[in-house]
């Protein structure tokens, strides 16, 4: 029997296979989880087009109180579902903590969101109203770095809209998701939330279902162009958050102490598993010797181990796929760079690796140029800021980056000329409910978060009456 089961149309269920869930802190598999087949994919799908009509006709109001009652049993539940994360996604257990408190925030924020209609026209000749209607069917689908919070920014603002969703998260971090899915299954009616697990086999079909209205997604640029392949035949609606390969750029005034701190920090968040972590640190030449040596210094002092053993700071690589990738980075950075601190496997059962600063490396080496997602960072000298702008602009990606000086107004003036969705100064992943996050480039399409995303959950109609 598995210890997770699927929720489909209101039942909890076995699947019609099993698959076995890896700790990455030991490389053993710590649960069962039930697997759909393409066959429960379907039921999935049947049950969330099902009960579309009633809950789009369900007011805001009921659609609200609903995501708040999912926000107070989650909260009720943080322990262990925070828990079952550390042991899923190897992340330490403050973080997962942390990630069930942002959890709460988005969705409680999202509860808060509106979009009224809107009279355009009401004169002599006409009315014109503009509304915004639910699609009907969303598949979500989503990464393993995340597993509760990015969940939660498929569901809520898609059953607030009126919709309805058929989850599938990724086939190594299915047990946090299945969880949510106990939890919805005595809030929701039946087929309005539906979480199923695969092992990463029924993407295409999801997203290739004539039933399907949209599909909202998480994950890599690469299997975002592919769900963009899969939808066309059907013209589906797609929201896609993908990769980034993310620059900070370090003008020469900073407080080099504190501001090393603070970009070790946001390089080395869940192990560096975060689409908006920092990828690159451009570092002026008259501070670029004495940073390398202040990152150097954090990477080496960094407590590694299980993230459920009390003060670990950094956990291990999730998956072994993601394991192996890393390892051929390191390898990489040796070649172009010089490692100056981590750089290497840890021999213990697991999949971790030391925190990794790798200097005198330059744009075109293989560790700047491509995302790691992992906790490797490679630090780039500049000495000309249009020169700098430009080598943080050719990368064909542009989801987040920031600017760190104590002048303000300059770093603001440099912000604007980076070509991605979300550009910070003097901080970095400094996101929120209220925030829109988008991609430039090969970074995404759409929108997610804010009443912004919240209208990609919807279809807008004109109601147009003549009056002469």
């Amino acid at each position: 029997m598995s210890e997770y089961k699927l929720l489909i149309n209101g039942e909890l269920v076995e699947g019609d296979t099993s698959l076995d869930i890896i700790n990455p802190a030991t490389g053993e598999a710590f649960t069962t989880v039930a697997r759909a087949s393409v066959a429960q994919a379907d039921e999935a799908i049947a049950a969330a087009k099902a009960a579309a009509p009633l809950w789009a006709a369900t007011s805001l109001e009921d659609r609200r109180k609903a995501v708040l009652a999912l926000a107070d049993a989650i909260a009720a539940r943080s322990d262990e579902i925070a828990r079952v994360m550390t042991a899923e996604q190897g992340k330490p257990l403050a973080e997962a903590q942390g990630e069930l408190a942002w959890t709460d925030g988005y969705l409680r924020h999202y509860c808060t969101l509106d979009l009224p209609d809107r009279i355009i026209q009401d004169d002599e000749n006409g009315f014109v109203e503009v509304r915004h209607m639910p699609l009907g069917v969303v598949v979500g689908i989503i990464a393993w770095n995340f597993p509760l919070l990015v969940a939660c920014w498929k569901i809520g603002p898609a059953v607030l809209a009126g919709n309805t969703i058929v989850l599938k998260p990724a086939p190594t971090t299915p047990a946090t998701a299945l969880l949510l899915g106990e939890i919805c299954k005595d809030i929701f009616p039946a087929g309005v939330i539906n979480i199923i697990a695969d092992d990463n086999d029924l993407g295409p079909h999801l997203t290739a279902h004539p039933d399907v209205a949209k599909v909202g997604f998480t994950g890599s640029t690469a299997t975002g162009k592919r769900i963009m392949a899969s939808g066309a035949d059907t013209l589906k609606r797609v929201t896609l958050e993908l990769g980034g390969n993310d620059p900070a750029i370090i003008l020469d005034d900073v407080d080099v102490k504190a501001t090393a701190q603070a970009i070790f920090n946001n390089a080395f968040l869940n192990n560096g598993q975060v689409c908006l972590a920092i990828k690159r640190a451009y570092v002026h030449d008259d501070i670029y010797d004495a940073m390398c040596s202040e990152l150097a210094a954090l990477a080496e002092a960094a407590i590694v181990d299980d993230g459920s053993k009390q003060g670990t700071q950094i956990g291990p690589i999730q998956n072994k796929a993601q394991f192996e990738k890393v390892k051929g980075f390191l390898e990489t950075a040796r070649r172009d760079g010089k490692i100056i601190a981590g750089g290497t496997v840890m021999e213990r059962g697991g999949y971790f690796v030391r925190p990794t600063i790798v200097r005198d490396v330059t744009d075109g080496d293989q560790i700047v140029d491509e995302e790691q997602f992992g906790p490797i960072l490679p630090v780039i000298r500049f000495a000309d800021v249009d020169d700098v702008i430009r080598r943080a602009n050719a990368s064909e990606m542009g989801l987040g980056g920031s600017v760190w000086s104590k002048d303000v107004a300059r770093a603001t003036a440099i912000a604007g000329r980076i070509e991605s969705g979300q550009v910070w100064v003097n901080q970095h992943i400094a996101i929120g409910p209220h925030i829109p996050m988008a991609g430039f480039k090969a970074s995404g399409l759409g929108v997610e978060q804010s009443v912004e995303g919240f209208a990609e959950y919807t279809q807008v109609q004109v109601i147009n009456v003549a009056r002469s």
